[in-house]
């Protein structure tokens, strides 16, 4: 199986006024985002808003923008349910259709355990063939696989990557210290970009690549290919006032982080609609926020 790096973003689905599915403006979003640096696609994850499609929109949207990308580059498709069978059921839809790989996120919401997770992933395994990423988000899933039960999957066969998503750098050094070059690593989370890929990282897959490739790209080669630490630290300090305000300038919850990243992609001229309700959009003062940032970023 062909090893997955470099920046994935964790791409958003656009929406008509009326919360249907547009396929023109995603093409347009999924073409900008390639010709910002993107090099593989995540679609129907938890940015894309998987949550809120019912499975036969997640099985139209899948089959949409494969047939779109046409294998220009990797995709990988967010195929995991709670229950096993409709996460293969999703799974061999995506592979049927061209997909790359899946990224299936731990079965969530009743917390089963670990006995039961880790045959959720060999099970899967016995239905399909291509890569599977882990997405190990303990803030969605509620938990997440330690580095050994990763490695215990990869050494039988059943996982190919992961996206660790929890934010914590650490993660990235314990997974390449116990898993080797074996398991494909992307830093998941956007705030410690630049640790998780100095700290060995093959790729960057989140929401920030999603809305802002270039910048995130220029971080992630710095990083990765140049491996230059002060030249990291002076890209990241170029992005920090957006990271702080994504994460921290909050009032009650809001700004949602769904309503931030449309926005954010609004901005750069892109019509990309707002998220499905419940969300909707972002209020005034937020968008001038985002747009002074943009402006001292971009």
């Amino acid at each position: 199986m062909k090893h997955a790096s470099g920046l994935m973003p964790a791409c958003m689905t656009i929406w008509n006024d009326d919360q249907t599915y547009s396929k023109p403006k995603m093409e347009k979003y999924l073409r900008w985002l390639i010709d910002q640096g993107a090099q593989n696609l995540s679609i129907c994850g938890s940015t894309g808003e998987n949550i809120a499609m019912n499975p036969t929109e997640q099985k139209e949207i899948l089959e949409h923008v494969l047939g779109f990308i046409d294998g220009e580059v990797p995709i990988y498709c967010g195929t995991g349910f709670y229950s096993t069978i409709n996460t293969i059921d999703m799974s061999k839809f995506a592979q049927d259709k061209g997909a790359d790989g899946l990224m299936v996120i731990l079965p969530y919401y009743l917390n089963p355990h670990k006995k039961a997770v880790m045959s959720h992933f060999r099970e899967l395994r016995q239905n399909v063939d291509i890569p599977i990423m882990v997405y190990n988000n303990p803030w969605f899933a509620g938990y997440e696989l330690t580095p050994l039960e990763v490695k215990t999957l990869l050494d039988e066969g059943v996982v190919n990557a992961i996206k660790a998503a929890h934010g914590d750098a650490n993660r990235v050094h314990e997974l390449r210290f116990h898993c080797g070059d074996k398991l494909d690593i992307f830093y998941g989370h956007d705030y410690a970009a630049m640790e998780g890929m100095l700290a060995g990282a093959d790729g960057w897959l989140s929401g920030f690549p999603a809305v802002l490739p270039k910048a995130c790209r220029t971080l992630m080669d710095i990083c990765i290919v140049e491996k230059d630490v002060d030249k990291a630290r002076a890209q990241q300090a170029k992005m920090q006032p957006y990271i702080d305000y994504f994460f921290y300038d909050k009032e009650a919850g809001v700004p949602h982080w769904q309503e931030v990243c449309k926005y954010t992609l609004a901005a750069q001229g892109l019509d990309v609609g707002l998220p499905r309700h419940p969300l909707g959009e972002l209020d005034d003062a937020n968008k001038k926020k985002i747009d002074k940032l943009l402006a001292d970023l971009l």
